[in-house]
């Protein structure tokens, strides 16, 4: 079976050319071969190609994939395209595209300016920020990434010299850049920054010696990890949860001592009218009066369990909760005249109550059969362990010791706690907010929670590896400009970050070789992914993304 080609003279003399399937048969008669006609494809100057590759297709599917590229080859035995080798790509192009969007490349150019640098700062900057959201590693390992793992579309190599050298002037223009990102997020995303959430977490070394005069230093660990010097992290996010600003202290700075900080480094950004929300560890007289400062207001967590009279009012003043949700009740309570005037939310969770008061019936179970065991001993094995259970953080908070040194559960302290079933206190500076307002307000705390644990799970902000205070400090600022670009794109998809990336770092970058040149290729975009790029305002990558024929 094979094509030929005939050609016919016209009577205008001119002559037309028609192609033809064909195959040879023997003439009956004669015994030479003659021509079969199967199908005639039509003029040659006016052929249906794309019927011609359709039917070439067709074909193909009967042969295996390499006899199917052999055939298609210019030369005897050579596929015109050699596969060489693909990586992910979809997950960085997003994100790139996001990290112009904010403005990163131009706030980095302005800070560079007056300076002359051989090194590519801001494609470094960009690629510890993109390693962070998509496959965190150390340093050097972000060298290797981007070299092996990854088209980043950097347009030049990057080295870890490089990277080092980045950090360095991300810290030098942290305040500037800081500012400039999140003006610009906030024009991106149209923010309104009327509430202020901040809060703080730890984060620890993997070493055992502190800093003495550094930012290592042992300290209260939320992290349950005490054998190990840490850095407090101060995060401030807006109530969508959009980063506004980290801060980076000694790791035995307590929660009291970063309010004067956070609220003096935000001053000089004229946010406007700003309601700082504080869970109840920044609670004191000093930090109250602190965040009103300039105008400023405040809503803050109280500790029930301080035995303030304040707080016994409050929860002694007779009213009706207003249910506002599910498992959310609230009641408003004014205490004092004048300047001693104070205004507070006192919140209840039904749901929480019973969960209370089952935990207190286990403990109280617990302290029984501890008091069985302690009355069986004498002597000082008795004595200890008195001593141990009136001092336990749990148990002794029900226990009162007698006159004759035994110990015995107090009923009054049964009866108190029980009143505390489910309830907490929240106070404020403003009285334009209504309550429902203020308890809301407050709940949102948890936007800072997550981005706690987004920034410790997905990012890796822990452990941290650096031994200098500069490169610690870098280390958190990359960690919170890769938490900024997250939040952007789930704000704007209203998807988690897991199932962005999921979908995105499906799309690949396929290198391909022929005798031509060197051809890089994208992946075809699913619908998924498709509408992603639409809802974050950026357009689908180019199919061929570069074409390099060979000399």
């Amino acid at each position: 079976m094979y094509v030929r080609t005939i050609s016919r003279k016209n009577k205008s003399g001119s002559t037309t050319t028609y192609v033809q399937l064909a195959h040879n048969v023997r003439d009956a008669q004669t015994g030479q071969p003659k021509a079969d006609v199967l199908y005639t494809f039509g003029r040659a100057d006016s052929l249906d190609v794309d019927a011609i590759r359709r039917l070439t297709k067709s074909l193909s599917r009967f042969l295996t994939p390499e006899e199917a590229l052999r055939i298609q080859g210019t030369t005897e035995g050579e596929a015109p395209l050699r596969f060489l080798k693909s990586v992910p790509m979809g997950g960085a192009y997003l994100l790139r595209s996001l990290w112009e969007q904010m403005g990163m490349p131009e706030a980095l150019s302005q800070c560079m300016k007056d300076r002359s640098f051989t090194s590519p700062v801001e494609w470094a900057t960009f690629a510890m920020v993109a390693n962070r959201a998509l496959c965190p590693d150390s340093k050097r390992g972000v060298e290797e990434w981007v070299r092996e793992d990854v088209a980043l579309g950097n347009p030049g190599p990057i080295e870890l010299q490089h990277l080092y050298r980045a950090m360095d002037i991300l810290l030098e223009y942290r305040e500037i850049i800081h500012k400039e990102v999140f003006f610009a997020v906030a024009d991106l995303l149209n923010l309104e920054v009327d509430l202020l959430f901040f809060d703080t977490t730890s984060t620890y070394f993997e070493m055992d010696e502190e800093d003495e005069n550094g930012l290592r230093q042992y300290g209260h660990s939320k992290d349950h990890r005490p054998d190990l010097p840490q850095v407090v992290i101060g995060l401030a996010v807006t109530n969508e949860g959009i980063p506004v600003k980290c801060w980076t202290m000694p790791g035995n700075t307590s929660d009291m001592k970063t309010v004067e900080t956070v609220k003096n480094d935000l001053l000089g950004w004229k946010l406007g009218r700003c309601i700082w929300v504080m869970d109840r560890g920044m609670n004191s007289e000093e930090n109250r009066l602190i965040l009103q400062k300039a105008g400023g207001h405040y809503i803050i967590g109280e500790k029930l369990r301080d035995n303030q009279e304040i707080h016994k009012e409050v929860l002694a003043k007779r009213g009706r909760f207003t249910t506002i949700r599910e498992n959310l009740e609230i009641k408003e309570v004014i205490v004092g005249d004048g300047e001693r005037r104070r205004r507070f939310v006192l919140v209840h969770n039904p749901e929480e109550a019973k969960k209370d008061k089952a935990t207190r019936e286990k403990t109280l179970q617990r302290i029984e059969e501890t008091l069985k065991s302690i009355g069986a001993q004498n002597g000082q094995c008795h004595k200890k362990n008195v001593c141990a259970l009136l001092s336990h953080r749990t148990m002794g908070r029900y226990l009162r010791q007698l006159k004759t040194g035994d110990i015995k559960i107090d009923k009054s302290k049964i009866k108190e706690e029980a009143h505390l079933d489910g309830k907490y206190i929240i106070s404020t500076s403003d009285d334009t907010l209504s309550p429902e307002d203020i308890a809301l307000g407050y709940k949102q705390l948890m936007e800072v929670e997550r981005a706690f644990r987004t920034l410790k799970t997905t990012l890796d902000l822990r452990p941290v590896y650096h031994r200098k205070d500069e490169r610690i400090q870098a280390h958190v600022f990359l960690c919170f400009l890769a938490l900024l670009l997250v939040r952007i794109a789930e704000r704007k998809t209203n998807m988690t970050w897991d199932r962005i990336k999921a979908q995105m770092e499906r799309i690949h970058l396929g290198e391909f070789f022929s005798k031509d040149g060197r051809i890089l290729q994208t992946t075809e975009l699913t619908t998924e992914q498709l509408n992603m790029l639409k809802q974050l305002k950026i357009s689908p990558p180019q199919r061929i993304r570069h074409i390099q024929m060979t000399p």
